[in-house]
């Protein structure tokens, strides 16, 4: 199976995951041209955009570990053009989260990182 459809069937498992935590899904792989966004939801009256993230064991790391800080700019300025496009106002709360996914463990950091533009 190549890492493409990896990443796909880990994002669904996610989104499963999150809805039965009580997310509503709003979008799943929000794309523009500053990057992607893997699930946009609604949860606990946040916009929330998730950043997923798998590894098939710990070998090269946990997962979480590779959303990095310029990942992090991208994923908040992918939010910068979601919350523009789908008119938002400028005082929507909004949180950024990780799932990662470490071969069967799912663990979910809620307001995994601030908002970061630079």
């Amino acid at each position: 199976m190549n890492n493409r459809k990896i990443g796909t069937e880990q994002e669904k498992i996610a989104a499963q995951f999150l809805r039965a935590e009580g997310m509503q899904i709003l979008e799943t792989n929000f794309r523009c041209r500053q990057g992607e966004v893997d699930i946009v939801g609604l949860h606990k009256g946040y916009l929330t955009f998730v950043e997923v993230k798998y590894r098939k064991n710990e070998k090269v790391g946990f997962p979480e570990e590779a959303v990095h800080h310029n990942k992090q700019i991208k994923i908040c300025k992918c939010a910068q053009v979601y919350l523009y496009l789908h008119r938002f106002h400028t005082d929507c709360p909004v949180r950024f989260d990780v799932v990662a996914i470490c071969g069967e463990k799912i663990k979910w950091y809620q307001n995994a990182f601030p908002y970061n533009i630079v």
